[in-house]
């Protein structure tokens, strides 16, 4: 049957829950004791989700780019809960599956009940919590934006975004329209950040293209069939901030900050302090049009530094088809650089920061470029899955053009995810190979979202599959050795919840520095953005190798101020207060 038969959707559910295999090439590169470094446990967990990509045939542009995910500790009881964005059919066409001749589906809150048999069991909570809108999702932003101690969600959209604000009673509540923060437009990644320093999350919208179902044009490959439009058959839209004003109210400040200055199809957003001078910057990943990087001018308003930054169009000053975006310090230098996906022919990008905001694209170099250029990159991010202290790199891949190895399909998009281990001389080494069954696994993945979902010390992912199954990426690179109870000697790690007594309680923004005897600091940030349309743990993870011990962990506050913590123990989630270190000047200051 093809994709643009009677029900199209149907059969990409069915593809969907097959495995089909790929082998990576493999590598020589160690890590943790035998078994997959990463298991795919989403049945096991009670994971059990499918997108519903809304597909009826018209290829409609947001039916192959959603969608989003997000982890965050919605009940505080100490674990992560996972929230996956649904979508649905643009609306009826023709003789087409009308909405309501396929299931109703919504979007899903899944309550994280612990770990029985060293997998973390969920259970579906959708109906009783409040959440679960049918609109075209997208993707999820998590923060505390009114400073009560419990996380919220915004969930964009192709059509009007949604609020929700936690209630702390287990339910939440749709409060988009006197919150103030719709944007009717397609809206993709969305970020909560304390931009003007004043103690409270501000948000930050990325907007798409001017897409109408009324005005889908029809587009073909080179071979003549029909296939999905490029993001420049129509014309760019510009990010939206809001302020927020305190008591659940925020305030448009797009013109006035600077930010409609400068359109763009935008997919990804991350925010980090990429200058140095202790403003949160925004980094906005368009597709195939310059990227943006809005660097914060005290607070007041933003520029636009992408061109002279060296970050919006590649070395031969061509645009990239940019959709994920990791930020973090992969070189180990003390500052943020960037990684950003892009389409298949093309290659991924790294970009080293100086630590001033100038950065040097490093891709090929690093190793990344030959891996990454048959792929089509969305979500990714900087983490270290063997605790070997330095930044490793995963990306999940999905095309959104035919592929000609899979031509006459259903669905003939699906790629695999990839995995590359830092050997912390400058190089990127792929290990799919070693890492698991997973990592041979196709599917037209787009989301992934990062946290410790087990509790047992490291990150896990979980990955969204456009039109298909969820993924639970269970982390076992340092698992026991066999008669062994605790992680290898060499495998120190620490993780920090941020606390903070008012405003924004849970410290996102926040940078971090572990400071060790004898060795440079290692800095990481306290952060729900980046990836692709989904929302991170704020937990900061630090991997520490055979480090045995830790001198201090510097907190420099998202509004400037920065204390110390010492007595610091190794190998244990560890709650960090503000106000209950000791005051030290910021760091770099």
């Amino acid at each position: 049957m093809s994709a643009r038969g009677a029900a199209p959707w149907a059969v990409a559910a069915a593809l969907a829950l097959a495995v089909v295999s790929s082998r990576p090439m493999a590598t020589s590169v160690p890590a943790g004791s035998g078994g997959p470094w990463f298991d795919e446990v989403a049945g096991q967990a009670g994971l059990r989700f499918v997108h519903d990509n809304g597909a009826t045939g018209q290829y409609y542009m947001p039916e192959m780019m959603g969608s989003g995910v997000a982890v965050f500790d919605y009940d505080n009881d100490g674990d992560l809960d996972v929230f996956l964005v649904q979508s649905r059919p643009l609306e009826p066409v023709g003789d087409r599956p009308r909405a309501g001749d396929r299931p109703r589906r919504g979007h899903r809150l899944f309550r994280n009940d612990g770990v029985v048999g060293g997998i973390p069991r969920f259970t579906d909570v959708t109906d009783r919590v409040g959440v679960g809108g049918e609109t075209v999702g997208m993707g999820v932003a998590v923060g505390d934006v009114d400073g009560d101690g419990w996380l919220d969600l915004y969930v964009t959209a192709f059509g009007s975004n949604v609020l929700y604000r936690n209630r702390g009673d287990g339910t939440f509540a749709d409060v988009t329209r006197e919150a103030g923060v719709d944007d009717p437009r397609w809206s993709t990644s969305a970020a909560f950040l304390d931009y003007d320093r004043d103690g409270d999350l501000d948000l930050f919208v990325v907007n798409y293209v001017a897409f109408t179902a009324a005005g889908n044009k029809q587009c073909t490959d080179n071979s003549g069939a029909r296939d999905y439009c490029p993001p420049r058959s129509y014309a760019p839209v510009p990010a939206r901030l809001f302020r927020n004003e305190g008591g659940l109210r925020f305030t448009d400040v797009t013109t006035v900050s600077g930010v409609a200055s400068a359109y763009g199809a935008g997919l990804g957003v991350a925010v980090g302090d990429l200058d140095g001078d202790g403003w949160l910057d925004v980094y906005v990943a368009n597709d195939a049009m310059p990227n943006q990087l809005w660097i914060n001018r005290h607070g007041v308003t933003f520029e636009n530094r992408g061109l002279l930054s060296g970050t919006a169009l590649n070395a031969t000053g061509r645009p990239e088809g940019s959709m994920g975006i990791a930020l973090g310090d992969a070189d180990d230098d003390g500052d943020e650089d960037l990684f950003v996906t892009n389409i298949v022919g093309e290659t991924h990008a790294l970009y080293l920061n100086d630590g001033r905001g100038n950065f040097d694209d490093a891709r090929g170099r690093a190793g990344l470029a030959g891996p990454t250029a048959g792929m089509t990159g969305f979500g990714t991010n900087w983490f270290d899955y063997d605790h070997d202290g330095r930044l490793d790199l995963f990306l999940t891949s999905g095309a959104v053009n035919i592929l000609e190895s899979q031509r006459g399909q259903p669905m003939p998009y699906y790629q695999r995810s990839q995995l590359f281990h830092n050997d912390g001389r400058g190089t990127f080494h792929e290990v799919s190979a070693e890492a698991g069954p997973v990592f041979e696994r196709l599917g037209i993945g787009r989301g992934a979202a990062f946290g410790d979902l087990d509790n047992d010390g490291d990150i896990d992912i979980v990955v969204t599959n456009n039109g298909g199954p969820a993924w639970l990426l269970l982390n076992q690179a340092i698992r026991p050795s066999a008669g062994a109870t605790t992680t290898p000697p060499d495998r120190h790690w620490i993780e920090l919840a941020l606390r903070a007594p008012s405003g924004n309680r849970f410290g996102i923004g926040a940078r971090v520095g572990v400071e060790r005897d004898g060795q440079p600091t290692i800095w990481r940030r306290a952060r729900t953005d980046g990836s692709y349309l989904t929302a991170n743990d704020a937990r900061v993870h630090v991997g520490l190798g055979a480090q045995p011990s830790i001198s201090r962990v510097v907190v420099e506050w998202p509004d400037g101020q920065a204390e110390s913590f010492t007595g610091v123990t190794l190998d244990r989630l560890i709650t960090l207060t503000r106000g209950t270190g000791v005051a030290a000047p910021r760091p770099g200051a």
